[in-house]
């Protein structure tokens, strides 16, 4: 009973209808075409993906055994720890193809196994101590950690390899002198080590300044790549240590004895040394050529990076696809659905696809909330090696097999279209926002780009955000009738809003279940003369709404978005079959050459706006690091010849960096900048290998500076400098191989 009347009880039966009902349907959702409840689970900020996602399987599993007859078991339509586990077990093998190729190289050039392995144990003991660190300070071990420890181990070796090659090149030549005049092992490999140790402390250092600017990126970039550089300084630092440490330990018990000190270098070395010194004779003696030759070098490398095509991060297989699809606002949940279930037959069609699951609309609390208007397919995918595709053929496939649908087609990759979402605000690697006051000129304006913008050659996913006038009801309050029967507005519209959305009045618990209790206004009185019925409190009694509002059809924006308070209207797209960077060159073109009203502006964002604003920031900190470059190897030579002379050798490595990225053809993206950093860091390694050596050839050998010491010290650090530089590459090479795998 609500309250008594003359003596009667006034029940709620009596005054509306009680029933138990479903709360209003929000979305739909399905799985290889039968209807199906899809979850979205989203972990905190500090759990582990792999951990809880195995926890949540073992909970399904446990839910099999009750689950009501008709029920199918839960099946899973995206795993992100699929692509995480991915990402570390090619990360692992690739590891440990890169120590094997590191082996072969190594024994290659010292010819026997011992120094082979002392320098090869340099990489367990480095990557322990650098799990070690990371154990201690509560780092985890990720993708990005394992390709900044994948990066790093060729390097691991460097140090341990200059230290071991010296050593043995000091044995070899104790060797060679009378027996009477020979020093003893433990004092010949303290002396080698010493020799090197400075260079190999001041190079290690130069490597971790390059690194610097990776710390200095903001937002997303910095997330992804900061966890790298942390690990590959680490790394690096630890091989220092080890370099120092345990290498000479295993050169003195291992290398004394052995039978091969009384042979000169490997028949391969020989013939490198050879080469090396007639081709080195030569350019000593034109030594004009040479630099000409260098400076044209660096100076057409240099006019062609510009030219590259750029991205934010190199494409990356996740081994599934998520596919978008927009109707108009203002469609029934049916007619949506009912189009989503025709593009997953669609979908399921093409060979490569393996399952699809879809779903339209998003709950009010969910993170991406959206009407039933929208609605997405989860593709999973065969494993890359049974694809006789590209995933760009397979993307064109659906478009093509989607193309008559009345919807706005949008395709990416889950993991993909977070990134971009982050960057830009919309799910695309390519967001064009229209600013203004008019929402009418807004929508006019991104109709007549969107006709320009589709001439543009490798543009897909073209669309514009759906700020359409839907039907509305509008109810205008009239302010002077209201004060004339004491009703704030505002009781008036609290009022009205709780009658239509419905509001929760309570809760209902039978047993172990619980039931929210909603009033509401029953679709009958929803209509205009409905509405106009519904009774208002004021201080003097009730009276109906239409005494102090107007209430008439109309219709208005679906929503208003607003970017900095002002408002906007997007659109999105992705590139397809061409460089990103040209795509947004032509668009920028398009832009251009609009006739734009007063007060409406065009700004432009996605992937590549974060790539130029960290590859800017990255150049800017880079000089910062060149810098500091110098002041440390000022501080070494007290030289600043000598301190320039090694840093020359930067631009001509790039100038090789170049020349691979033209070959592969891969654009100019933040992860070449990366590379593009550990090159730098390399190349004034051999540098300072070289020019350490020629001082220490002048002071403990009485050498003069001329043709002559340069030509033997160079011959001399041939190999130290050739097994850095090959094991460091050659380190890389299987993450070369099979890029196209998810993870990889």
């Amino acid at each position: 009973a609500l309250t008594a009347k003359n003596g009667q009880p006034i029940l709620l039966r009596q005054i509306a209808e009680v029933t138990f009902a479903a709360a209003i349907k929000r979305g739909d959702a399905g799985f290889e075409g039968k209807p199906a409840v899809i979850l979205g689970i989203q972990k905190q900020p500090t759990a582990d993906t792999i951990a809880l996602t195995r926890a949540l399987e073992e909970a399904l599993a446990g839910m099999k055994a009750s689950l009501p007859p008709g029920m199918e078991a839960p099946k899973v339509t995206f795993r992100q720890a699929s692509f995480i586990e991915a990402s570390i077990t090619t990360l692992q093998g690739k590891l440990i193809g890169a120590s094997v190729f590191v082996a072969v190289i190594l024994f290659f050039f010292l010819g026997t196994l011992r120094p082979t392995v002392i320098a090869l144990t340099a990489i367990p003991v480095s990557i322990f101590i650098t799990a070690l660190v990371f154990r201690y300070f509560g780092l985890s071990i990720n993708t990005m950690t394992l390709g900044g420890l994948a990066i790093a181990i060729g390097g691991l070796v460097d140090d341990a390899v200059v230290g071991v090659e010296n050593v043995l090149r000091r044995l070899k030549e104790d060797r060679a002198r009378d027996p009477a005049e020979r020093h003893g092992p433990v004092e010949l490999v303290a002396r080698a080590t010493m020799e090197v140790r400075s260079a190999i402390l001041y190079a290690t250092v130069i490597i971790v300044l390059v690194f610097i600017p990776l710390f200095a990126l903001p937002g997303l970039e910095g997330k992804l790549f900061v966890p790298l550089g942390i690990a590959f300084i680490v790394s690096t630092l630890a091989s220092l240590i080890v370099s120092v440490t345990v290498t000479p330990v295993l050169s003195s018990l291992l290398l004394p004895r052995m039978k091969s000190l009384d042979h000169g270098d490997t028949r391969m070395l020989a013939w490198l040394k050879r080469r090396y010194g007639s081709g080195l004779s030569a350019v000593l003696a034109r030594p004009r050529a040479a630099l000409v030759a260098a400076g044209a070098a660096v100076l057409v490398a240099g006019v062609a990076v510009p030219f590259f095509p750029t991205t934010f991060l190199p494409p990356f297989n996740e081994g599934t696809l998520l596919v978008g699809l927009r109707l108009n606002p203002g469609v029934t949940l049916a007619e949506s659905s009912a189009l989503a279930r025709q593009a997953e037959v669609l979908v399921k069609a093409v060979p490569e696809v393996t399952h699809v699951g879809r779903r339209s609309g998003r709950a009010e609390l969910d993170e991406h909330a959206e009407g039933v208007h929208v609605s997405e397919l989860d593709v999973g995918l065969k494993p890359t090696a049974e694809l006789t595709r590209s995933m760009d053929e397979i993307k064109g496939d659906i478009r093509a097999r989607l193309v008559n649908l009345p919807t706005a087609l949008e395709i990416g990759q889950p993991i993909s279209h977070r990134i971009d979402h982050m960057l830009s605000g919309v799910r695309s690697q390519i967001a064009i926002k229209i600013f203004g006051e008019d929402l009418d000129a807004l929508r006019g304006q991104a109709d007549v780009l969107r006709a320009k913008l589709a001439a543009i050659p490798g543009i897909a996913d073209l669309q514009i955000e759906k700020q359409v006038l839907a039907p509305q009801i509008k109810v205008r309050i009239d302010y002077a009738a209201a004060a004339q029967y004491g009703v704030p507005a505002p009781q008036v519209l609290t009022t009205l809003q709780s009658l239509v959305e419905g509001e929760k009045v309570a809760q209902i618990v039978e047993g172990g279940r619980r039931f929210a209790l909603v009033v509401r206004l029953p679709e009958t009185a929803r209509s205009i003369e409905g509405l106009g019925r519904i009774l208002i409190e004021t201080p003097t009694g009730r009276i109906p709404l239409s005494k102090i509002a107007t209430i008439e059809d109309g219709d208005g924006p679906n929503q208003i978005s607003r970017d900095d308070g002002k408002r906007r209207i997007v659109l999105s797209a992705n590139a397809q079959g061409r460089a990103l960077s040209d795509v947004v060159a032509d668009i920028r073109a398009a832009v251009a050459g609009m006739k734009l009203p007063e007060g409406t502006f065009v700004t432009l964002g996605g992937q590549f706006q974060a790539q130029e604003e960290a590859s800017r920031l990255v150049g800017l900190l880079s000089l910062v690091s060149l810098t500091l470059m110098f002041v440390v190897l000022y501080s070494r030579y007290k030289s600043a010849v000598l301190s320039a002379l090694i840093m020359v050798n930067i631009p001509l490595a790039l100038v090789g960096a170049v020349l691979g990225l033209w070959l592969s053809g891969q654009p100019l993206s933040v992860a070449a900048l990366v590379g593009f950093i550990t090159l730098a860091g390399i190349s004034v390694r051999n540098g300072i290998l070289k020019v350490s050596h020629y001082i220490n050839l002048m002071r403990q050998e009485g050498e003069a500076f001329d043709p002559k010491m340069i030509l033997r010290g160079s011959l001399e650090r041939l190999a130290p400098v050739l097994m850095t530089a090959l094991v460091t590459s050659f380190a890389l090479a299987p993450l070369l191989f099979e890029a196209e795998q998810p993870g990889t």
